[in-house]
């Protein structure tokens, strides 16, 4: 068990300011400007560590080598954010053509499916443009909303990049303040920092094995038999995206993938829905070496702090939740609470 001294009222002030923080950025709504400054704040680090910066620049050269290098990231995360959303307005990786496909689908496969669960699902692709246009009346005042919030989440993205990049500057020149509150905080931040990167680097490995997994089904295996569905690149960069978000992520995905499956058959559904259910028991022991490893939580420990959050502060407390639980988590580890 850890043995360490007893917290000074130093540390349990930056506890109580780091706690205020993170929530006024839930209730704020500036997550995205989190993530996004973390990101290149860390992207920044990474590459600054791995390249001669240290051990051949001093000084103001290394502050410009440093700054030349975050604006460099700002631009790359930029440019893939950007590339991201072409990609999804593509013909090759259309949401719209998912999302409508999906719709034939369901149309299309009420006679091949029993007739309790065809009960629960709407008659026609009109019925289902129906349901939709009547939740997008019952909720217009909430799009309008988030149309005009679009603007302001992109210069919070913005916003956020710039000041990730500056702060890895700031620590790159060794300017910051040596008071001890000062320096409690600096430790705060370092904890969040790392917890971010290992969540982040955790997740990216478990949803880079799981598109794999899925490339080869929907690529590979599939047509060996035969079988070609449809918008297979969207469903395999789809899977990726969303097994970023640990637990639900996965479950968005694999929905997409079976109901596309019924377009070609009930058969071909079930097998989508076997490979799926068979290969995330696979990761499951993946998961628990790699997100034990990295982040020290168990998965059905995520999902109770993502239910939690997402209860409290809605979708942006799904995202922020395993985040949140590994830096708490590390705090009481590190005081041998837990």
């Amino acid at each position: 068990m850890n043995t360490r001294t007893q917290a000074s009222r130093h540390e349990i002030a930056a506890w109580f300011f780091a706690g205020a923080v993170l929530i006024g950025i839930l209730q704020w709504h500036l997550l995205p400007s989190l993530l996004a400054g973390l990101l290149v704040y860390q992207l920044t680090h990474v590459l600054a560590e791995h390249l001669p910066l240290g051990a051949h620049l001093t000084g103001r050269r290394k502050a410009i080598a440093v700054a030349l290098l975050g604006a460099a990231v700002v631009l790359l995360v930029g440019l893939a954010f950007f590339g991201l959303a072409a990609f999804f307005r593509s013909e090759g990786g259309s949401l719209s053509g998912l999302m409508g496909k999906m719709a034939e689908i369901i149309e299309d496969s009420r006679s091949k499916l029993p007739d309790w669960v065809a009960g629960t699902l709407p008659a026609t692709v009109d019925d289902i443009e129906a349901a939709i246009g009547h939740w997008l009346r019952a909720h217009a005042a909430e799009l309008q909303t988030a149309g005009k919030e679009a603007g302001r989440t992109i210069a919070h993205l913005l916003v956020g990049m710039i000041i990730g990049a500056l702060v890895a500057l700031r620590e790159a020149t060794g300017k910051a303040g040596n008071g001890p509150l000062a320096v409690a905080l600096k430790t705060q931040i370092q904890h969040f920092g790392d917890a971010f990167r290992r969540v982040v680097s955790a997740q990216v490995k478990i949803s880079a094995l799981n598109t794999l997994f899925t490339a080869l089904y929907l690529g590979a295996v599939l047509p060996l038999f035969g079988v070609h569905l449809p918008l297979t690149k969207s469903l395999i960069a789809l899977t990726f995206i969303f097994g970023l978000i640990p637990v639900l992520g996965n479950l968005l995905s694999n929905t997409a993938i079976v109901i596309v499956s019924l377009s070609h058959s009930l058969e071909v559904a079930a097998a989508s829905l076997l490979f799926l259910v068979v290969i995330h028991k696979l990761e499951y022991f993946l998961n628990a070496r790699i997100v034990g490893a990295g982040v020290g939580a168990r998965a059905w420990e995520l999902l109770v702090a993502m239910i939690a959050m997402e209860a409290v502060f809605g979708i942006p407390g799904v995202a922020a939740a395993p985040i949140y639980y590994a830096y708490l988590k590390g705090e009481l580890t590190e005081r041998g609470l837990v």
